[in-house]
């Protein structure tokens, strides 16, 4: 097996070494750097108990390759020792009993360090969003909670000389959409209505920047030929009703020229989501070109997206077939952010926009298309999720059907 050098900092001391390319960055620090201290939990980036700071930021050390680190800053528990604001956040920690087996506590102090860092006016609801993906089987997080919250009463009394306060992370206040939310059910109703105003603010907030510069947006492309000539293709894409019957899982609620509202449900084996949201359509005729830009939220993970949906259409085989190209970029926060930028998700919204082209043929094609309401209560990816690792599969021993 080919190894490769790397040279890279920890805990302030120069490290160089040799690694196997698939070597994750906690194992590396476990097993050739010695420092136990970072965990090992679930090993694919959920638990967070493996959780250090990379170049100042919190990153999973699970899922990391250690190449990946090269040259770059590595800060594991161990390296807090001489830290001023750690060591007040690990005795509010023993004082308000925020930890018991210990096995997260690692990854939560150092999550609950970055969040004292950044929310210096956090409330319980904020401080429970952020640490989402660190998960406690022990203490039922109060604890954790009351430890944080007594670091930050206290830093406001007796603050810390020479340690500034980092900067909310840009991808938590680019867009309006991410404000703090009370950590309540909300009534699909009021969900619906804050989403509206919020795609309102996205769809501003969205033009002035341009993708490739937000900070923690996942984009995913494909597209798809429709054996119909572009212009009835595009007046088709202009019909909103007609097109939310082709999404799995969706239902419209209301409707005009430009703006929707409605809900989408997906189940992905024992992780269920129902989104309740609002979209802004935007459609240049000239180009053949449109945007929809909406956000909205889960009610069961309190969960929030928000995304841009872009769609080019152009002509194929001489004006009989048009070439559907899709761009779909999105931002999760909350609980299942964590699950937002696996290959598996990927491959997966990519196979669902495949399966949104062949039920837009079906309906081009006067072919009976399930309603939205039917398939909103029964919509499962299990048999979606089973081809895509079978595809993985095939593609890996270069096998065919």
């Amino acid at each position: 097996m080919s190894m490769s050098v790397i040279e890279l900092t920890i805990n302030d001391r120069a490290i160089r070494g040799e690694v196997a390319p698939r070597t994750h960055l906690g194992d590396f620090l476990r097993d050739n750097q010695n420092l136990t201290g970072t965990h090992l939990g679930c090993e694919h980036g959920v638990c967070g108990a493996c959780t250090v700071l990379i170049d100042g930021e919190p990153v999973r050390a699970c899922i990391t390759f250690a190449v990946a680190c090269d040259h770059q800053k590595v800060r594991t528990i161990e390296g807090f020792d001489d830290d001023e604001l750690m060591k007040r956040i690990r005795q509010s920690f023993s004082v308000h009993h925020g930890l018991q087996c210990g096995y997260c506590t690692p990854g939560m102090l150092i999550t609950a360090r970055d969040i004292v860092r950044r929310f210096p006016d956090a409330d319980e609801a904020r401080i429970r969003l952020e640490l989402s993906g660190n998960l406690c089987r022990c203490t039922g997080y109060m604890g954790i909670v009351n430890a944080i919250k007594a670091v930050l009463g206290d830093l406001k009394d007796n603050p810390i000389a020479d340690a500034p306060t980092a900067p909310v992370r840009q991808a938590a206040q680019d867009t309006g959409a991410f404000q703090t939310f009370a950590a309540v059910a909300v009534a699909p109703s009021a969900a619906l209505e804050r989403a509206s105003q919020e795609a309102g603010t996205a769809s501003s907030a969205s033009t002035a920047q341009p993708t490739g510069e937000r900070k923690g947006w996942t984009a995913i492309d494909d597209s798809f030929v429709l054996p119909f000539p572009l212009e009835r293709v595009w007046g088709f894409m202009g019909d909103l009703p007609s097109v939310t019957a082709c999404l799995p899982g969706a239902e419209l609620i209301e409707h005009d020229a430009e703006k929707v509202k409605g809900k989408i449900a997906i189940k992905f084996g024992p992780m269920s989501a129902n989104f309740a949201g609002a979209a802004r359509l935007e459609r240049d005729d000239a180009a053949y070109r449109a945007v929809m830009r909406g956000a909205g939220q889960d009610n069961i993970s309190r969960s929030k997206a928000n995304g841009d949906v872009t769609y080019a259409l152009s002509d194929e085989a001489n004006g009989t077939q048009t070439r559907v190209v899709v761009t779909l970029e999105y931002m999760l926060q909350g609980p299942l952010a964590q699950f937002s930028r696996s290959g598996l998700v990927k491959d997966f919204v990519r196979r669902m926009i495949a399966d949104f082209g062949m039920r837009i043929t079906a309906q081009l094609g006067g072919a009976d298309v399930p309603d939205s309401a039917a398939l909103q209560t029964r919509f499962n990816v299990g048999s979606l999720v089973w081809s895509v690792l079978w595809g993985r599969i095939k593609r890996i021993f270069g096998r065919s059907e």
